[in-house]
């Protein structure tokens, strides 16, 4: 599955609902990323550490929700993350990995790899955290299982356009959130009771947080790790996986995929800054100039709302 068809496949069932939220003037992209007060190393965090309590005996289970069209790194890159976690107090791994899905029946993830789940939503331990990657439009009975489960998660996280799943739920209902750079606008336009937080490598609401695209999940995932056990072992983790990214320190660290860059020379559709061929994308006139788009149904989701839209284009 290439970008195009990530975007494409999870983010579909979201266009159809943008386009009467947004003619009815809905359409809100979010506003700018929130500066964060620096913590005492000079990072940027959020308001408080939140610290989570791990458990005084035993692992922390964490839960993988998959279904056909799951992108590998939305949830393998957490699962070695979590895997690779060593309990201080224990000298034990830290976390109880699990893979859950609707049915044992094998999901087909992106670039056709299969895999057997391991419990179906029925027969799933208790989750401490939940992994929510990209991936097809969930069932009902997924949405409810995401729902009463998160009720007693410490994180429930999804990871690129994994917060549509989330959405779908209703619990991100007057919550931030964020999703890969190119789906910004879908979102705030099928959801427009959620804020969508442009440039966020990572968004956390209480037990709730969102991610952005693909490998920002391995940041949101230490930030959990440090949570639980602080940051010296989060960041010996990261050394450990020889991992040097630094975003998940840093929650407003992906600042420069807030807006979408077009120019002359390489035109971008205006909604998702997909690659376009400016003689034959679908194009739109606004205030003088000319936007492009990857498909018309992201012209229509502009013709809408242009003014909610051209802001972050730049």
């Amino acid at each position: 599955m290439d970008r195009r068809d990530l975007l494409r496949n999870t983010a579909a069932f979201g266009i159809a609902a943008a386009i009467p939220f947004a003619a009815a003037g809905k359409l809100s992209a979010g506003p700018a990323p929130i500066k964060e007060p620096a913590g005492a190393d000079g990072n940027k965090t959020p308001d408080a550490l939140r610290p989570l309590r791990p458990p005084v005996r035993g692992k922390i289970p964490v839960a993988f929700l998959i279904s056909d069209g799951a992108v590998i790194i939305d949830f393998c890159g957490p699962w070695e993350i979590f895997e690779h976690v060593t309990n201080p107090a224990t000298s034990e791994g830290a976390f109880s990995l699990y893979t859950v899905a609707e049915t044992n029946k094998p999901v087909r993830a992106s670039g056709g790899m299969k895999i057997v789940p391991e419990y179906t939503l029925a027969t799933a331990p208790a989750p401490k955290v939940i992994v929510i990657p990209a991936q097809n439009d969930p069932s009902e009975a997924v949405l409810e299982w995401i729902r009463k489960s998160t009720r007693s998660t410490d994180v429930t996280m999804s990871v690129c356009t994994g917060a549509f799943v989330l959405a779908q739920t209703g619990l991100l209902s007057g919550k931030a959130a964020t999703t890969h750079h190119g789906a910004y606008g879908d979102l705030a336009a099928a959801f427009p009771d959620i804020r969508v937080k442009r440039g966020a490598r990572f968004v956390e609401e209480g037990n709730l947080a969102s991610s952005g695209g693909l490998s920002s999940g391995i940041d949101l995932s230490l930030r959990v790790v440090e949570r639980y056990f602080g940051r010296d072992v989060a960041q010996s983790t990261a050394f450990e996986m020889e991992y040097q990214g630094q975003g998940w320190k840093n929650p407003d660290s992906n600042g420069e995929y807030a807006y979408v860059r077009s120019t002359a020379e390489h035109p971008v559709c205006s909604v998702c800054a997909m690659d376009v061929d400016p003689k034959v994308a679908p194009k739109s006139a606004y205030a003088g100039k000319t936007y492009f788009f990857c498909s018309t149904e992201h012209k229509n989701l502009f013709d809408s709302a242009p003014e909610d839209i051209v802001r972050w284009v730049i």
